[in-house]
């Protein structure tokens, strides 16, 4: 098979590879901040609270 300039040898466009790859690190970027915002203000222990009152409720519904 020959090597066509731009390509992998299985025939994937590096270009494209490259830019897909440029708009995901962008997106996590964004989504990790966004992320991080509300994980500040989360309080864990009352989730855990919360998760188990709701679990022992699911036991006594069944």
């Amino acid at each position: 098979m020959a090597k066509q300039p731009g390509k992998t040898q299985a025939g994937t466009n590096v270009q494209h590879v490259r830019q897909k790859n440029q708009q995901s690190a962008a997106g996590q970027a964004g989504a990790e901040a966004f992320g991080t915002e509300f994980a500040s203000e989360t309080d864990a222990q009352q989730v855990r609270q919360q998760n188990a009152k709701a679990e022992q409720k699911k036991g006594q519904n069944s």
